[in-house]
């Protein structure tokens, strides 16, 4: 499919902080100055834009427009084409010659020259975009109707944007310095850590420009999408006020798999991809998609279960990136002192939940350096032999893992004393992101994708069910995303063992990675949409029940996902300091009767379930309170 990316560019002298950020706030992600010094390089991160030099000096900037003998010398100098816009010279040879050696990503031109750079782009072994800097919408129209692929705008507002996305024939983009689609990983090797994190903070999973919003999740605001719209890409009125594509994309690749998914027919991995990749109307599509194959599976009950979480210890030896509950930053004020409850005190939390109508406590915590398997088995044994009909759900894969590992015994051992202790479920969490390209980075010395599968397989094997989760929106991408829904669906088709489907949105505020200038601030709220929605679709005839997590997202974030292929609200919690040490300000706790009556004002039947999914007797039904 044809795009076209746009920057939001300002030229300037010299760069000024409070300059800088006032450009950031009108939407520029980019400042071009001809000599980059030191003091504008600082000043142009502290504001939020990335630095362009056109000029090689002692300064190194994240991109350049260089002349291409200017372009030749960056690249002997180890400059990335990525970061190279060649400026197209006098002579067309110099240009092809710059171009092919450096493997530039842009060519820039006049506007009364792009016919002829489109020519030279066009030739093989040059993969540059022309680029060209346009101040209206007829002036975009006419450089793109000879050949530009790029446009550069100075000053153009929401509203000028938003008229040339209409009129344009093909898919408009927004991108920063750095083009879209370089990986992560590739960024984070060349930029210095100043440019790598306003970088990070820029975009999105695919490298374009993220939507100007403050809304993150965690953080308690409104979802950003209009009245009727589930993408929140654009915010000029015409797209806010529009009406929503139909339910199947108009055309296209993301057109042909959601038809064959609604016929029956679950995406190939590569096509999950295509689905992540999606933007603007075709989430609008994805998501309706989704709800179709949702009400298809779930009718309009929207599930939820009376559940307390008990996090036993905020000490943990490991050290992953997105973890704040045991290493929030004391700016935040989110961290605690470290604590250990006792068996005793885990006893009596989870005898009072089902005293308060709970069916489920979920055991959730830190590694403590003095854990060993034995410190699960007595803890489950305890809350067993208290309240005999209260369903355990607890120990990730990891917990098993290092439970088997210090008492010297295999995993499947473990997993038969500890179902034969009375465990009931595992939750699928320590899952994060099963790639481990990015494990190396978020989680590096957590347990990688196949010793997660392992336990996984062996529990189901066993008669253990368990929950499926991803944690997303930090320095993941649509690769990613696909591989997670891979593995899962492998399992799945062999076991049948998973219950659910939790995506887990980065809640970024505290978390280390992010503090460190590592992350991304979070998904945008398009990513969010499309993971449940393409989850659905993904999982259609595998996994029934997708969750939306009120926890990360707010409930009012919840129920809009139940449009969009989620049909579960997840539990009550009763107590949940995870999110919240990260900088989640949802809360702790929604009782029954919040979810009953969310639901209902949707126009839904809310239903309370058990771990299972299975009816809840009469007994333990919870009304207004838990």
């Amino acid at each position: 499919m044809t795009t076209i990316s746009f920057i939001r560019l300002r030229p300037a002298e010299r760069i000024r902080h409070r300059w800088a950020e006032a450009r950031r706030r009108e939407g520029s992600t980019a400042v071009e100055v001809a000599r980059l010094t030191a003091d504008d390089r600082d000043a142009a991160l502290a504001g939020g834009l990335l630095p362009i030099s056109s000029h090689q000096g002692a300064v190194s900037a994240p991109a350049y427009v260089a002349a291409p003998g200017t372009a030749l010398a960056l690249a002997e100098a180890g400059v990335a084409g990525w970061q190279i816009t060649v400026r197209a010279g006098d002579f067309r040879a110099d240009t092809i010659d710059a171009l092919a050696r450096t493997q530039a990503a842009f060519l820039r031109v006049g506007r009364s020259s792009v016919a002829d750079a489109s020519s030279i782009a066009s030739l093989p072994g040059i993969d540059a975009r022309v680029s060209v800097f346009v101040d209206t919408v007829d002036e975009a129209l006419e450089a793109v109707s000879v050949g530009a692929r790029d446009l550069i705008l100075r000053g153009w507002d929401t509203e000028a944007i938003g008229l040339l996305r209409d009129a344009l024939p093909f898919a408009l983009v927004e991108r920063t310095a750095i083009p879209i689609g370089v990986g992560i990983d590739t960024v984070r090797d060349r930029l210095d850590p100043g440019s790598f994190k306003a970088y990070l903070d820029l975009v999105d999973a695919s490298g374009g420009a993220r939507p100007r919003t403050e809304w993150a999740p965690g953080k308690d605001l409104p979802a950003p999408n209009a009245p009727g719209r589930f993408s929140a890409q654009w915010v000029d009125d015409a797209w806010r006020n529009g009406s929503p594509p139909q339910n199947r994309a108009d055309g296209g690749e993301v057109r042909r798999i959601l038809d064959r998914a609604l016929d029956g027919h679950r995406p190939s991995r590569e096509e999950v991809r295509t689905l992540f990749e999606a933007r603007g109307g075709e989430v609008e599509s994805i998501a309706a998609a989704a709800n179709i194959l949702r009400r298809r599976t779930n009718g309009d009950t929207v599930s939820f279960v009376v559940n307390r979480n008990i996090n036993y210890t905020n000490q943990c030896t490991y050290k992953c990136g997105f973890c704040a509950f045991s290493k929030g930053p004391r700016s935040l004020n989110l961290r605690e002192d470290p604590y250990l409850l006792s068996v005793p005190q885990v006893v009596e939390r989870s005898v009072d939940a089902w005293n308060r109508g709970a069916t489920e406590v979920c055991l959730q915590g830190g590694i403590h350096p003095d854990f060993t398997g034995e410190f699960y088995v007595t803890v489950l044994a305890s809350i067993k032999a208290a309240v005999p009909e209260m369903h355990v759900h607890g120990f990730t894969p990891l917990e098993v893992w290092q439970g088997a590992e210090t008492l010297g015994m295999p995993v499947r051992d473990f997993l038969m004393i500890l179902r034969n202790a009375g465990l009931g479920t595992l939750p699928g969490t320590a899952a994060e992101i099963l790639d481990d390209r990015v494990r190396a980075h978020l989680c590096p010395d957590k347990i990688r994708t196949a010793q997660w599968a392992d336990v996984m397989l062996t529990a189901h094997e066993l008669g253990l069910r368990s929950t499926a989760t991803m944690m997303f929106g930090h320095i993941d991408d649509a690769e990613a995303w696909a591989n997670h829904i891979e593995t899962i669906r492998v399992i799945q088709q062999q076991t049948g063992g998973f219950t659910e489907f939790v995506p887990l949105p980065f809640v970024h505020m505290g978390a280390p990675i992010y503090v460190r200038g590592n992350a991304r601030p979070g998904p945008t709220w398009d990513e969010v949409v499309l993971v449940h929605a393409v989850a659905r679709i993904a999982f259609s005839g595998l996994i029934d029940n997708i969750q939306a997590s009120w926890v990360k997202l707010g409930l009012d974030g919840g129920l809009t996902l139940l449009a969009a292929g989620a049909n579960d609200l997840g539990g009550t919690l009763m107590d949940e300091y995870i999110s919240a040490a990260a900088g989640a300000s949802h809360g702790t706790m929604v009782n029954a009767g919040d979810f009953t009556a969310a639901i209902a004002s949707i126009g839904r039947t809310p239903r309370q379930r058990t771990t299972l999914y299975e009816p809840v007797s009469s007994m333990r039904m919870v009304g207004e309170t838990p």
